[in-house]
């Protein structure tokens, strides 16, 4: 699943072919309303932080960069995520 992220926070990815964008709650609100879509859902569970983008916006990437600066400065002001990576043993 090809994504973006930020410290280690996705703020948008592609899944089965659909734009998925991670924005603020003012944000998000102004962009469901505007583009008439709805929070993404993936296996049964609503992302509440996340938006489907519609197929229309997905085409117009003139259009769709705009909404890009608001989910990476929000994914950006979040706590950063913890790295994974072991440090060697000593020696």
């Amino acid at each position: 699943m090809p994504y973006t992220s930020v410290n280690g926070n996705m703020f948008s990815y592609l899944q089965d072919g659909h734009m998925v964008l991670r924005l603020p709650a003012e944000e998000r609100m102004a962009f469901l309303d505007r583009h008439d879509t709805c929070l993404h859902e993936t296996h049964g569970l609503v992302q509440k932080e996340y938006v489907d983008v519609p197929d229309a916006l997905f085409d117009d990437t003139g259009r769709l960069a705009d909404a890009f600066p608001a989910d990476y400065a929000y994914a950006a002001s979040l706590r950063p995520k913890p790295t994974t990576r072991r440090t060697p043993p000593p020696g």
